[in-house]
């Protein structure tokens, strides 16, 4: 790990989740994590199997721990978390961990989930391996990211009103992830079965500083390493916010924010899942297979 880039200011990010948890989960806007939350009970309510210990990689205050423990084929959860304010309001069992440093014995878990925590890890290959390693063979992964279509509006609108004010731009939004590009770390971290999917959430709010103020309130606003210091002058996020209103702005004064959720389902290699058929072993050759049905003589018979 220590020769990934390093984007993101991890140290910032726990003692901005640590202010936000010191304020109480009633203060957090938290309606991503519980549509994730929702999503993986869905998933999970389907599997035909039972997960007696599981993980929650990057918990925040626990939410999706508590939200699958209501399920009945999910026994132990463990909270992992680095803030400790947030694991303060966790109700599961927990461990105060880095994201990037997970605290397991290889093949001790039966699932591992993360709910929109691990696009903010400067080395998501290495924690896929971690999570790989520390699941038991047929042992599950489920995970949502953010991915490359989130808050494009507030990107665009930062882009324009700095290089409109000050001739350039500073780093002010998170770079996140192509779902093709997940779906590869999968494969390249060792599970079997990798599947990518994406869920585009459109929401709106009163005001592009409506959103911003919901951002800082997540702990979501800018962490990266790369940032400017300067304080944010009033002029600029007066003319971002126009911007945004301009280019953005719905016929009723609103304006939309995009947010990208991609889900990441993997699977440790085990000898009863389904393998793709040797090189060869093909009875019918695609070609044929793709070929048009011949129509019949008689269009009201049946073939």
């Amino acid at each position: 790990m220590a020769g990934a880039p390093q984007i993101f200011d991890q140290k910032l990010i726990r003692e901005r989740r640590n202010r936000i948890a010191a304020q109480g989960d009633a203060e957090q806007p938290d309606f991503l994590l519980s549509r994730v939350a929702d999503d993986f009970a869905d998933r999970l309510s389907i599997v035909r199997r039972d997960f007696a210990v599981a993980a929650s990689v990057g918990a925040y205050h626990g939410l999706l721990a508590a939200r699958l423990r209501q399920l009945p084929n999910i026994g132990e959860i463990v909270d992992v978390e680095p803030s400790e304010r947030c694991l303060e309001l966790s109700t599961a069992q927990k461990v105060a961990a880095k994201d990037d440093a997970l605290p397991f014995a290889p093949q001790s878990l039966d699932l591992v989930v993360s709910g929109l925590s691990l696009h903010l890890i400067n080395d998501i290959p290495g924690v896929l391996a971690q999570i790989n390693r520390a699941l038991k063979p047929d042992g599950l992964f489920l995970g949502a990211l953010l991915g490359g279509e989130t808050l494009r509006e507030l990107r665009e609108s930062w882009l324009l009103a700095e290089e409109e004010l000050y001739g350039g731009a500073s780093p002010r939004v998170a770079p996140f992830a192509d779902v093709r590009e997940l779906g590869s770390l999968l494969q390249r971290a060792g599970f079997a079965l990798p599947v990518a999917d994406s869920d585009p959430v459109r929401v709106t709010y009163g005001s592009p500083l409506a959103l911003m103020r919901d951002l800082k309130a997540m702990a979501a606003s800018n962490m990266l390493i790369e940032r400017s210091r300067k304080p944010v002058s009033r002029r600029l996020l007066l003319r971002a916010a126009e911007v945004y209103q301009e280019s953005f702005g719905l016929p009723d004064g609103r304006i939309p924010a995009t947010f990208e959720i991609i889900t990441l389902t993997g699977w440790v290699p085990h000898e009863s899942q389904q393998k793709p058929l040797a090189p060869g072993s093909a009875k019918v050759r695609l070609s044929d297979a793709l070929k048009p049905k011949p129509k019949p003589d008689n269009p009201g018979a049946k073939e």
